[in-house]
C-alpha cells in the first residue's frame, strides 16, 4: 500500500472537498493544494507506521500538533479538521480490507486485527494532540491579530521601520519594548513551496523566544525578539528544526533596523551550501560580504588568485588546499604539513609556486586578505580547513616555522 500512498491521499482530499465545501472558503491561498500536501504527508507517515518503518521527517505527533495550529491560522473550524481525520482513517481501513481481498494469503485475520486497533488508536491520539494545538494556535490569535501582524511585518521588511508612527505601531501589535532586542530569520521556500523551518514557534518558545512569521516572495521569515541567553541560542533552537537553509541577522537598531537585517539574513541564508542549516549573520561575514555582489566577487577571485584559478586540475586543488592551510596556520608551513599530511619542504614548495601563479606575496597583509577571501568565495577554504566562516589569518607570518 505505501506505493499507492499518494493516490490514496489524492481521494481522501477530492472527498473532502466535496463533502465539505467550507474548507474553500479559507483566505489562504491555493487551500485545496495545501490540503493535498498535508494529506498526503499524513498518509504516508500513517502507513510508514503500519508498516513498521520509521518516520521520513517530523514524528506523528509533530505532525498532528503542526497541522492543528496551520488549521486554525487558515481559520478552518475545528469539527471540520477531526472530520478529515476520521475520514482518513476509515479509508485507511476499507484501503486495508480490499488489500486484503487481492492477497489473501498475506494478510490474515490477526494482522488487520493488529491494523485496525492500531489505525483507530492513532485517532484517538491525533483528536487530542490536534485538539491541544488548535486551541493554543487559536488562544495566540486572540491574543493579536494576525493579519495585522502580518501587514507590520511586511512594512518592517519593505522599509518603514524609518517612519515613527508605524514603528510606534509596529510595537504595540507586536508585544514589543523600545529596548527589546529582535533578530530577523529568513530562509527560502523549497521547490515544492515547503519552508525551511515548519513549526520553529515551538522551538524558540522553549528558550523564551517571542517570533512572529510570515511567508513572501519565497521567503520564510520571522521577527524575533529575544528575552534572554543569546543569539547563538536562536541558531541552535532553529537548527533543530531546519530542513533547508536560514539565515539569522541581529537587527541593532531595533525595528528601524529590521529591513536591513533581512536582507543581511536572506544573504546569509544564500552562503550555506548545505541542504539544510542555521547560520548568524556575524558568524559568516566574509562570505555575506562576498555573496553581497557576485560581480565584484568574481572579480576579487580572479585578481586574487590569477593564473592559479585557470591551473589544470588535480595540480590547482593541490595547490589551493596548501594556499587555505598555509593561511589558516599564520603562515606556519610545519603546521600546514601537519594539517596536509606531507613534508615541510613540499609545503615550501608549493608556496613559491602558488606566489607565481597569483603575483601575490603571502607575507603582505594585504595580500593574505585577498587571497583568503577569495578562497571564501570559491569555497576551497571551507573544505580544506573546516572554517569557511573565519576572518583571516592572524599574527605575523612567519615561514621559518
Amino acid at each position: 500500500m505505501t506505493s499507492r500512498a499518494d493516490s490514496i491521499a489524492d481521494s481522501i482530499t477530492l472527498a473532502l472537498i466535496e463533502q465539505e465545501p467550507a474548507y474553500l472558503a479559507s483566505s489562504t491561498p491555493d487551500i485545496a493544494g495545501e490540503i493535498r500536501r498535508s494529506t498526503r504527508e499524513h498518509i504516508n507517515q500513517g502507513l510508514r507506521t503500519l508498516s513498521g518503518l520509521p518516520a521520513a521527517g517530523d514524528n506523528a505527533r509533530e505532525v498532528w500538533r503542526r497541522t492543528g495550529r496551520e488549521r486554525a491560522r487558515q481559520g478552518i473550524p475545528m469539527e471540520l479538521v477531526l472530520k478529515a481525520y476520521t475520514l482518513g482513517s476509515r479509508t485507511l481501513w476499507e484501503e486495508l480490507m480490499l488489500e486484503r481481498e487481492q492477497c489473501r494469503t498475506s494478510i490474515d485475520e490477526h494482522l488487520l486485527l493488529v491494523a485496525g486497533q492500531q489505525l483507530w488508536r492513532a485517532l484517538d491520539s491525533q483528536y487530542e494532540t490536534l485538539v491541544e494545538a488548535y486551541r493554543q494556535e487559536s488562544a495566540r490569535m486572540q491574543q493579536r491579530d494576525l493579519a495585522n501582524v502580518l501587514v507590520i511585518l511586511d512594512g518592517l521588511r519593505s522599509g518603514r521601520g524609518g517612519d515613527p508612527a508605524f514603528v510606534m505601531e509596529a510595537r504595540a501589535t507586536l508585544g514589543l519594548s523600545a529596548s527589546q532586542q529582535i533578530a530577523c530569520v529568513v530562509g527560502p521556500l523549497d521547490d515544492q513551496g515547503s519552508p525551511p523551518l515548519p513549526a520553529p514557534e515551538d522551538a524558540l518558545d522553549q528558550i523564551g523566544a517571542v517570533s512572529h512569521w510570515n511567508t513572501r516572495d519565497g521567503h520564510q521569515f520571522a521577527l524575533v525578539a529575544l528575552g534572554t541567553g543569546s543569539w547563538h541560542s536562536v541558531v541552535d533552537a532553529l537548527a533543530a528544526k531546519a530542513v533547508g537553509p536560514v539565515g539569522v541577522a541581529h537587527s541593532p537598531e531595533g525595528l528601524s533596523s529590521f529591513a536591513a537585517a533581512y536582507r543581511l539574513a536572506a544573504l546569509t541564508a544564500e552562503t550555506i551550501t548545505e541542504d539544510s542549516g542555521v547560520a548568524l549573520a556575524t558568524d559568516r561575514l566574509p562570505r555575506v560580504i562576498m555573496a553581497a555582489d557576485d560581480r565584484s566577487s568574481e572579480l576579487l577571485v580572479r585578481h586574487a588568485l590569477g593564473k592559479l584559478w585557470t591551473h589544470p586540475e588535480p595540480h590547482r586543488g593541490t595547490l589551493l588546499d596548501t594556499l587555505a592551510h598555509m593561511l589558516a596556520s599564520d603562515g606556519s608551513p610545519t603546521n600546514a604539513a601537519k594539517a596536509l599530511y606531507c613534508h615541510r619542504n613540499t609545503v615550501i614548495y608549493r608556496v613559491h609556486r602558488i606566489e607565481e601563479l597569483t603575483g601575490h606575496d603571502l607575507t603582505d597583509p594585504r595580500d593574505r586578505l585577498l587571497l583568503t577571501l577569495a578562497l571564501v568565495r570559491t569555497g576551497h577554504w571551507a573544505r580544506a580547513v573546516g572554517q569557511g566562516d573565519s576572518s583571516t589569518a592572524r599574527g605575523s607570518f612567519n615561514r621559518m616555522n
